[in-house]
């Protein structure tokens, strides 16, 4: 097997596909000093499909296994936050070619990615063992197993697998004796529109999968994508200076990442929107039917309360206890009552947009500003949304005196991406997570909102915002 992989020397694949849709594909060890942070030209990249409920066995508490496996292999790893209503999660793993390391039991040299990859899947698999009660010792079990693996690709770097005819991907399938498929149609939500990405699919027992994926990944080093220099732009100011490569210092197995889910790792996330107290019928629901339609489908906790203040507005309290790398039931609730707990602005139905207000607590306010204000001006390239974070005598009453306000305007789209920006941001920092390791969506999927609010604007109420103070006290309303 380690024969088909390019070496130190440059040798191709034994599978050379014709291929040549990226402008030339034979790889040139250029030495350059780019940031860490940024994919390359020259880079090799994979981006493997990890089920959302196996992510805990590559990330850790903390994102301790996910630092350890980039440590060991000195190559860079994003995990994308999971979307509402997608059932896995993006792994992006990539590494110059000026550093090699020994992989397999002869000791080939290959990149840091594919190494990288490697240990990403053997734990996914690992877990699926486990999961499943396989006994390791027991080889007849372990020859029925089926395994799966999907990666997205790019569409101008999946011919190199799919060769002139497809005569490559099927002497891979001849070679391999695995079930490789190429699907261009109904692929996750997680994959990108910017670089018409496509997706790779492997079927077969955990040897198989292992070798054809092996094969696959060496096609893919030689052959990099045009589109790939773009895959971090949405987090690029999310990552710390150095923050790819931890330290060298920890060197333990593989074997010895694999961590079981503790019940003491979980913790509650939490989403204060303001709503309009107009708004709250629509919010409840005849007979308290769609908020307890809303709690049922998500798993989320969600109450509303009013203020003792003679203010116009509530609070939507939206909670959960959960694990890092399981979807949020309080972001995808969050998400499915912005517009009905947001106040509409706009002359007509032309000009329709929605100003949406939340509450955060000031010690988790600066994951959302950044170093000089930078993380806030990307979310709003991003999202082309107004994002405008409030302080002291310019937040309303109703909130604590630890409590700042986030206020997004946009058109619905782009207020729906804003609000994802910003609580995604805000549950990765209270889970501690390394901004580094994290990587935001860039394209989110549709979520169709029915909202019955009344569009009346009640921002003239507020234009003096200097009597406003954070003394009052909350009171559950009944709902």
């Amino acid at each position: 097997m380690a024969s088909t992989l390019r070496n130190v020397h440059g040798k191709r694949s034994n599978f050379q596909s014709e291929f040549t849709g990226n402008g030339g594909s034979k790889r040139r060890n250029l030495h350059d000093d780019t940031d860490q942070n940024v994919i390359g030209s020259e880079d090799t990249v994979y981006r493997y499909l990890c089920p959302v409920k196996k992510t805990g066995s590559i990330i850790g508490k903390g994102g301790e296994i996910a630092k350890q496996i980039r440590s060991d292999t000195k190559s860079n790893m994003r995990i994308n936050e999971a979307l509402p209503g997608c059932e896995e999660r993006v792994v992006t793993i990539y590494s110059t070619n000026e550093e090699l390391n020994h992989f397999g039991d002869d000791g080939e040299l290959v990149c840091p990615a594919l190494d990288a990859l490697f240990k990403v899947h053997d734990m996914v698999v690992a877990d699926t063992d486990h999961d499943d009660g396989n006994d390791d010792d027991d080889d007849d079990l372990g020859e029925k197993q089926t395994v799966t693996v999907r990666m997205l690709v790019p569409s101008d770097q999946i011919g190199c697998v799919i060769g002139k005819g497809g005569q490559v991907i099927q002497n891979l399938r001849n070679e391999t004796n695995a079930q490789i498929r190429v699907i261009k149609d109904h692929l996750p939500s997680c994959a990108l529109t910017l670089s018409h990405d496509e997706l790779l699919q492997i079927i077969g027992e955990p040897l198989v999968v292992r070798e054809a994926l092996y094969q696959v990944a060496s096609l893919l080093h030689d052959n990099p994508s045009r589109f790939q220099h773009l895959l971090l732009s949405s987090s690029s100011s999310m990552h710390q200076p150095g923050a790819m490569l931890m330290s060298a210092a920890i060197t333990s197995s593989h074997r010895n990442y694999a961590v079981r889910r503790d019940i003491t790792d979980a913790r509650e996330f939490c989403v204060c929107f303001i709503c309009p107290a107009e708004n709250v019928g629509g919010v409840i629901g005849k007979g308290g039917g769609f908020i307890n339609q809303i709690r049922q489908e998500t798993g989320a906790t969600i109450r509303v309360n009013t203020s003792e203040t003679d203010e116009d507005d509530c609070i939507i309290f939206i909670s959960s206890k959960e694990f890092y790398e399981d979807q949020s039931p309080a972001v995808n609730a969050a998400i499915r009552l912005q517009q009905r707990c947001s106040e509409k602005v706009g002359k007509d139905a032309n000009d329709l947009a929605f100003s949406t207000r939340l509450l955060v607590s000031s010690s988790q306010i600066g994951c959302l500003i950044g170093k000089g204000g930078a993380v806030i001006s990307e979310m709003r390239s991003v999202t082309r949304a107004n994002i405008r974070i409030l302080q002291k005598e310019d937040v309303p009453k109703i909130a604590r005196e630890d409590e700042e306000m986030v206020q997004i305007t946009g058109n619905p789209d782009a207020a729906m991406k804003a609000l994802t920006q910003v609580i995604l941001r805000l549950r990765a920092n209270s889970f501690d997570m390394d901004h580094g390791l994290v990587l935001l969506p860039t394209s989110f999927p549709y979520i169709p909102q029915l909202t019955e609010s009344s569009s009346k604007s009640k921002y003239a109420k507020r234009d003096d915002h200097s009597k406003l103070n954070s003394n009052s006290k909350r009171r559950n309303y009944v709902s």
